[in-house]
């Protein structure tokens, strides 16, 4: 496995290689999600890439860039022991050589659900992902579906922009007890680890009231919010039903598929979940709309 910080020497490792190339990008302190990625591009690829970047553009200025989780050591170790063919870890200098004033707009859709809470996050989002996509040329890229909103909106963006690559959701990796799997876990103290199932747990009760023929989409929202209220150390950010291509909040879910997704802090972080309805996997399908 290589290990490249500059933009000349990865794009020289690229040029030298034949067949398909699969990319996942990350920002590191990766997890059993990370490697669930990994391995579906070696499934589907001749070739895998990872990026390590934590990049400061989807960072507002009062989250978590600075104390966001980094290992840099022990990530290497895991992308060596699954066969990755090279890591891209470049500085902020090397990708953002002249500053941050040239942005990438995905447009109204970045501004739902995260966008609205985290203004400029998924601007800074498509910013790297076209720098990446630009840098390492890859024939397709995987996502985790824990951030949905992220595959939706960078699929717009490569849909626009026509790159050409595919864009290849995989579904969220959970621990034991239904927690999606995130590098801010660690975050969480034990008694708040405890409590923090309970998003799932939050999710699956829409789930199974629809299952068993809820369609209004307030009485599903309000049926989760009771269960979390039940948890204090739980503060409930949003809880959305909403169109899973265009992020647009449902009235009812008849006939409609939809993208059921959360956030809430527990503590010091701020996690977020989500699940999708109507669909034959636990995945957006892109290319069926």
């Amino acid at each position: 496995m290589r290990v490249f910080e500059t933009v000349d020497d990865i794009r020289s490792f690229r040029r030298r290689l034949t067949g398909t190339v699969g990319f996942v990008p990350t920002m590191g302190y990766l997890h059993q999600g990370h490697v669930s990625l990994i391995r579906k591009s070696k499934q589907l690829c001749d070739h895998t890439i990872v990026s390590i970047f934590v990049n400061p553009t989807q960072f507002g200025p009062s989250e978590d860039y600075d104390s966001y989780p980094r290992d840099i050591e022990r990530d290497i170790r895991i992308l060596s022991s699954e066969g990755v063919d090279a890591v891209f870890s470049p500085s902020v200098q090397e990708m953002y050589p002249l500053g941050m004033d040239v942005i990438v707009d995905p447009g109204p859709i970045a501004n739902k659900l995260e966008g609205a809470k985290r203004p400029g996050h998924f601007k800074g989002v498509a910013t790297i992902v076209c720098k990446l996509f630009n840098i390492i040329g890859p024939d397709m890229a995987f996502f985790g579906q824990k951030d949905a909103q992220q595959i939706v909106v960078l699929h717009r963006v490569v849909t626009e922009l026509h790159i050409p690559v595919k864009l290849v959701p995989c579904p969220t990796v959970r621990e034991d007890d239904g927690l999606a799997m995130s590098s801010r876990n660690v975050y969480l103290t034990p008694e708040e680890r405890l409590v923090a199932p309970t998003l799932y747990q939050a999710l699956m009760l829409v789930r199974d009231r629809w299952l068993a023929g809820e369609t209004s989409c307030d009485n599903l929202k309000n049926a989760a919010r009771e269960l979390l209220s039940q948890q204090p150390l739980i503060r409930l950010e949003y809880i959305s039903i909403a169109d899973p291509y265009t992020l647009e909040e449902l009235d009812s879910l008849a006939g409609n598929k939809a993208l059921v997704s959360l956030a809430a802090h527990i503590g010091r972080a701020r996690l977020i979940d989500n699940i999708v309805l109507g669909f034959e996997e636990e995945v957006i399908d892109l290319d069926r709309r």
